[in-house]
This record gives C-alpha cells, structure tokens and sequence, in this order.
C-alpha cells in the first residue's frame, strides 16, 4: 500500500507498506548481518521468498571476502525474487556508538552502489529499526537527510526509491517524517 510519493528532480522516493520479496524494483536490499546469515526479519523472508540459493551465494560472499562491515554492502543474485541483486546492508545495532553516522553511511553507500551498477530502482526496508534496536524515528530521520542529501549532491541514475516495510507502523512513522521534513 503506497503511503507517501517525494519527488526530487528526476527521482521519486516512496513510502510503501509491503513485503519487500514482492517488489518489482531491480535491487531489493536485505537488511543483514556482518556474516550474511539470513535466519530472521527481512533477511529470512528474503530466503524464503527466493530460495536457499541466496544464502548459499552470501555464504560464499563472506568466504571470499570476510565479513561485511557495518555500513557496507555486499552484493548478490537475488534467487527466484524479481529483482535482479539483493544487496545485503550491514547497519548498526544499537548502542555500539555512532549509530546515526554509520546509518547515514550506510544509506549513502546503498545509493551509490546503485549507480555504479547502473541501477534505476531499488527497494529499501527501515535498515536497523527492527532487532538491531535502531529507534524507529530517529531511522526515519536518517534516511531523509542521507537521501536527500544524496540526491542533491550529484546526478544520479536512480528513478526511485522505495522505502518498503511489512509493518503499519514504520511505514507511518516514515511516511509522517517524510512529509513533516521533506520541503
């Protein structure tokens, strides 16, 4: 269910309540763990919705290369889903210390990943906010500014951005932000 439409020169942001594995956006992000282990939240639905063989690639991904620090992201193939990658952000737990700046950071660095792929869509759940304690409006927060600030400080391929949660409540709660803070 669409919630709220920002528009920002030739991107649209939209604030949508629904389940991620469902978009048709090219890149879908997984809100992740350093070590790529999708059991719970958006990270177990991903594998559910797109088969073990997201987590087997992930596997791989962290054998390779080591785990995913916070405020980076890894890219994968993204199994029988829609979307063409997942892209797995690793973003802060609460209360390690700088939690709003490795956040905005990792914002920044899902956006900019997108363009270096030539990315124009992506869906992006409340990265954080659910059991890495992230408060749910200081998240919202956040991501405005590293959004906004994204999209202002240089051109970009991306035509949207789709801020998607499965749950009423983050969805309104980031919709309210979006449109008390927007303009």
């Amino acid at each position: 269910m669409l919630m709220a439409t920002f528009q920002f020169r030739d991107a649209v942001v939209e604030i949508v309540q629904d389940d991620i594995t469902r978009q048709e956006t090219e890149v879908i992000v997984n809100a992740a763990n350093s070590y790529l282990q999708h059991g719970g939240g958006v990270a177990g639905a991903i594998v559910r919705a797109g088969g073990e063989e997201i987590q087997k690639v992930s596997d791989e991904y962290v054998k390779k290369y080591g785990p995913v620090p916070v405020s980076h992201v890894a890219v994968t193939k993204a199994g029988k889903l829609r979307a063409k990658y997942i892209f797995h952000a690793v973003g802060p737990v609460w209360g390690e210390g700088n939690e709003h700046e490795k956040l905005y950071n990792c914002i920044r660095n899902i956006l900019q990943k997108a363009d270096e792929l030539g990315i124009r869509s992506i869906s992006i759940p409340a990265i954080s906010s659910g059991i890495f304690g992230f408060p749910k409006k200081d998240c919202a927060l956040v991501f405005l500014k590293a959004i906004r600030e994204y999209l202002s400080s240089q051109s970009t391929g991306l035509k949207l951005i789709r801020l998607c949660n499965i749950d009423r409540q983050t969805s309104e709660i980031f919709s309210e932000t979006f449109t008390q803070n927007w303009g």
